[in-house]
C-alpha cells in the first residue's frame, strides 16, 4: 500500500471528497490544495482515469522525515526506492519548495537530489526545466520542505489531468475542465433532468456534463506517467480501462448556446472530438432567445465577469437582464453560476447561496446556486 496525494485547485477539495466517496476510497487527510489516500496500484490507475476535478497524482517516496543538512538530506534521498518510478539516465523535471527550514535554498535542494538520483540509479539523470503545462517529456519529481520536515513524491499523470485531450479549440476566456465538472457536482445536478448553459463559450460545461451523464471517464482518452514506471502493471491497466469503457448510454437534453457564432462553432469542434457532440443541443442565439423545457432542470453556467468585461459594456446590465429572464423562463429550475463580484450575483435579485470559492485564470470566484421561484 501506498500513499498517494490528490493534488486539486484550492476551494476544490470538498468537491474531489465527493468523488472519493463514489469511488468507494476514504480519504486519509484533507488539507487546502488536495487530499491523501492510501491504496495499491489499482488505485492510481482509477484515481487517474477517474477523477473529474483534480489537477494530477502524486505518489509518495517513503515517510515525511527530517533533513537539517545536505549531507544528512542527500542520505536520505538514496535511501529511496526510485528505481520503482524512475529508469537510469531517464529525465526528469524538479519542482522544489522550502518554508521555514534550515535548508531553505531551493537550487541546492535541486542539486542534492540529482546527486541522490545518480548515485542510486548509477547514472545522471538529465534535468529538464518543469511546465505545468507541458511535462510530458520528462518525469516529474516533487520536493517539500516544511518546518524541517522533508516530503517526496513523484508525478504519475503527467500532464494537468484537466487536459482530457478533447479541447484544442478554445474561447475567450477558458474554463478549465476540472472546473466545469466541480461545478457540475457541486450544482446537485441529477444527470436526468434537463441541463442548460446559455453562456457556453467553446463548451466545457456542456461536454463536462455529457461525460458526467454517460459515465465516461475524463482520462479514458489520454496516457499518463505511471505508464513509464517499472512498476507499471498492463495487464492491471487494461483491466480497468476496459471496465470503464462500458458507458451509460442513456442521456438527458442538454442545451448550449452562446451568442458568439465562433464560440458556438468551436464548442461544436470540442464535443465531436469527446465523442458528445450528438448529446448536445448547441445554438447561436443571446441568453434572451433561451427557450428551456417545461420540465424544470439545472442551469450551471459561466457569464462574463471581472477581467472579461467587454469593452463599453456595462455587466450589471447583463446580470439583471439575466435574472428577468431566469424568472420568466425558468421557473423552479436550479440555478449555478460562476462569478467573481458579489455585485454582479446581486443584480439577479435570487436567493443563491455559495457552493464553494475557487479562483479561475488567476481571478477569485464562487460558485452561486439556488433554486429559481416558481411561477405564480
Amino acid at each position: 500500500m501506498d500513499n498517494y496525494f490528490i493534488v486539486t485547485t484550492p476551494g476544490l477539495e470538498s468537491i474531489t471528497a465527493l468523488e472519493l466517496q463514489g469511488l468507494g476510497i476514504s480519504p486519509l487527510e484533507i488539507e487546502p490544495g488536495g487530499i491523501l489516500v492510501k491504496g495499491e496500484l489499482a488505485t492510481l490507475y482509477r484515481l487517474n482515469l477517474h477523477l473529474r476535478t483534480a489537477s494530477r497524482i502524486l505518489a509518495r517516496l517513503g515517510n515525511f522525515f527530517r533533513a537539517t543538512t545536505f549531507p544528512g538530506l542527500k542520505l536520505r534521498l538514496v535511501a529511496l526506492p526510485w528505481e520503482r518510478f524512475i529508469s537510469p539516465g531517464q529525465p526528469i523535471s524538479l519542482r522544489v519548495t522550502c518554508h521555514h527550514s534550515r535548508l531553505y535554498h531551493s537550487d541546492a535542494v535541486a542539486r542534492t537530489l540529482l546527486s541522490a538520483l545518480e548515485k542510486r540509479l548509477g547514472i545522471p539523470s538529465p534535468l529538464i526545466p518543469a511546465s505545468e503545462e507541458d511535462n510530458q517529456a520528462s518525469q516529474l519529481i516533487v520536493v517539500r520542505l516544511q518546518d524541517d520536515i522533508c516530503t517526496v513524491s513523484v508525478d504519475s499523470s503527467g500532464e494537468p489531468l484537466y487536459k482530457r485531450g478533447y479541447r484544442l479549440a478554445v474561447a475567450k476566456a477558458p474554463l478549465r475542465e476540472t472546473l466545469a465538472a466541480a461545478m457540475l457536482i457541486a450544482s446537485g445536478w441529477d444527470k436526468n433532468s434537463p441541463l442548460l448553459d446559455p453562456f457556453c463559450g467553446s463548451g466545457t460545461i456542456p461536454i463536462e456534463a455529457a461525460l458526467l451523464a454517460r459515465s465516461i471517464p475524463p482520462g479514458i482518452h489520454r496516457s499518463f506517467a505511471f505508464m513509464h514506471w517499472s512498476t507499471f502493471d498492463t495487464n492491471l491497466w487494461k483491466s480497468i480501462h476496459g471496465q470503464s469503457s462500458i458507458v451509460n448510454g442513456l442521456i438527458p437534453s442538454i442545451l448550449a448556446s452562446d451568442r458568439d457564432a465562433g464560440a458556438i462553432r468551436m464548442a461544436q469542434a470540442n464535443a465531436d472530438r469527446a465523442g458528445v457532440l450528438q448529446d448536445i443541443e448547441f445554438k447561436c442565439q443571446a441568453v434572451s432567445s433561451i427557450s428551456p423545457p417545461e420540465n424544470p432542470g439545472w442551469i450551471v453556467t459561466n457569464p462574463p465577469y471581472g477581467a472579461r468585461l467587454h469593452q463599453g459594456g456595462d455587466l450589471r446590465d447583463l446580470y439583471a437582464q439575466f435574472g428577468n429572464i431566469l424568472r420568466q423562463e425558468c421557473p423552479g429550475w436550479h440555478l449555478s453560476l460562476l462569478c467573481s463580484d458579489h455585485l454582479l450575483t446581486g443584480q439577479l435579485h435570487l436567493p443563491l447561496e455559495t457552493a464553494f470559492s475557487t479562483t479561475n485564470g488567476g481571478i477569485r470566484v464562487r460558485l452561486s446556486r439556488g433554486i429559481l421561484p416558481p411561477s405564480n
